[in-house]
Order: structure tokens, then C-alpha cells, then sequence
């Protein structure tokens, strides 16, 4: 079985289609996890709908507002499956997503695997903008590459320690645990299939560039401990394959 774990936060504009692209799934042996962090909209209202029509899908309610990373990992002490995905609660998945990235991980043997996706508009519509992903990251490769995406990400929880999957509470959780992991010997394993949709608003904070470059900074700085010289080295990398996937 597959967990998938959704952080939620005022976020009922867009979770009905989250939700469905995750019903829609070819491969069908998962549990939906969605931890609803104090949302103040209807989005607990729509999760508890969706609760009453499919069991697979839960409910897991926060009582104080605690941000993503604990939202994700909460949602990780509760997961059953074997395999854990994150999905964000305003992106989507093509209906093979689960499947096909089943079936690669299957063939490499892969502990954390993730896939190529598409930059999408706020209604969820594909822009045509696919970013794509090599076969391979180690973690020298990828201070340089920030290309693995959250919403593409599947662990084998047989092969890695649920507790290195855990998110630290920094800004760009998301980076930090990938790069964690990876420097702990794993190597992660990417499917060049177009199988999530980003959704990016000018509004969010992944779309802030100035904010974007804060943050790989200090993960260079403040969580890696890279010296100077080394960030900027990385950084320069980085930045080049940012511009690239955007344009």
C-alpha cells in the first residue's frame, strides 16, 4: 500500500481536484491521508465528504496551526503502507502517476524515487512547461539540482528509515530532507515521465524568487555547513537549472 500524505491549510479552491486526481489512480492499493492544519475555510468540510464516500481516504486534524513540515510528519506517524508519496493540496496527478513510478522503483530497486512534472496555471491547467529529471541524484548532484519536486516523490519504507524521511523545520523542508537523505549514502532515482502537475501562483511562496534564493542559501550556510567558496559553487548550478525550468 501506498501512503499519501497532503498538509492542508486553507487550501478549498483547489483540494476537490487534489483529491480527485488521487482517486483517479490506475493503481488503487493507497490510503489519503490529509492533515488539516487549522484551516479556517472549508477545507475540512470538503476532506470529511470525501471521508464518508471512500474509506482509504482519513482526516487528521491539528489543533494549533504547526506548518507543513509537521503537518507531513504527523501524517507520517500515521501512515500504514509500505510506501510513502507527499502530495501538495493544490497539485495534481496524472491518473499513471502511482503505477508507473511503482513499476520503476520495482526495476531499480530504488529506496526514494521521483518523476518529471509539469509547471501548471492556478485553474490546475497545464502550461506545457515539462521539466525533466535524470536517472540519477546523489547528494553531490544535487546541492547543484533542486529539480526533485514534492509532489513526485515515493519512498520505500522497507529499504529507508521512516525517521530520515521526517522533515526538519526550516524554510524549504522539502530540499533539506531530500538532501539529508542523500547524504546518507541513498541515491534517488528519477522516472523522466511528465506524471504531477505543479500549480504556481504569483501569490505563493515557491513563486517569490528573491525568497527562493533566501532559502537555498541557507540551506547551503545554516543546514548543509557548506564553507563560502563551496556555495557559491553550488549556488551558480543551481541557479542556471532554476532559470531553465522556468523558461
Amino acid at each position: 500500500m501506498v501512503s499519501i500524505i497532503v498538509p492542508v491549510y486553507n487550501v478549498a479552491s483547489f483540494l476537490e481536484e487534489t483529491i480527485e486526481s488521487v482517486l483517479g489512480q490506475t493503481y488503487t492499493e493507497w490510503e489519503l491521508l490529509l492533515v488539516n492544519d487549522c484551516s479556517t475555510d472549508e477545507s475540512a468540510a470538503i476532506i470529511e465528504n470525501y471521508v464518508r464516500k471512500d474509506p482509504r481516504i482519513k482526516l487528521i486534524n491539528l489543533d494549533v496551526n504547526q506548518g507543513a513540515a509537521r503537518a507531513r510528519n504527523l501524517g507520517l506517524s500515521k501512515a500504514q503502507g509500505r510506501y510513502v508519496a507527499f502530495l501538495d493540496a493544490d497539485d495534481l496527478w496524472k491518473k499513471d502517476k502511482l503505477r508507473l513510478e511503482l513499476k520503476f522503483m520495482d526495476l531499480t530497486k530504488a529506496a526514494f524515487a521521483f518523476t518529471g512534472y509539469e509547471f501548471a496555471d492556478h485553474t490546475g491547467k497545464g502550461t506545457g512547461k515539462v521539466v525533466k529529471v535524470p536517472f540519477r541524484i546523489d547528494y553531490k548532484h544535487a546541492l547543484k539540482n533542486t529539480t526533485i519536486f514534492t509532489s513526485t516523490v515515493l519512498f520505500d519504507t522497507s529499504l529507508i528509515d521512516k525517521e530520515l524521511i521526517k522533515m526538519p523545520e526550516v524554510k524549504s523542508e522539502d530540499t533539506a530532507t531530500w538532501w539529508n537523505i542523500l547524504r546518507h549514502g541513498y541515491i534517488a532515482y528519477g522516472l523522466d515521465e511528465n506524471l504531477s502537475l505543479y500549480r504556481r501562483s504569483e501569490n505563493t511562496l515557491s513563486s517569490n524568487k528573491i525568497e527562493a534564493i533566501k532559502r537555498i542559501w541557507y540551506l547551503y550556510r545554516e543546514v548543509e555547513k557548506l564553507s563560502f567558496v563551496k556555495s557559491i559553487y553550488n549556488f551558480l548550478f543551481y541557479a542556471i537549472r532554476a532559470v531553465l525550468r522556468r523558461v
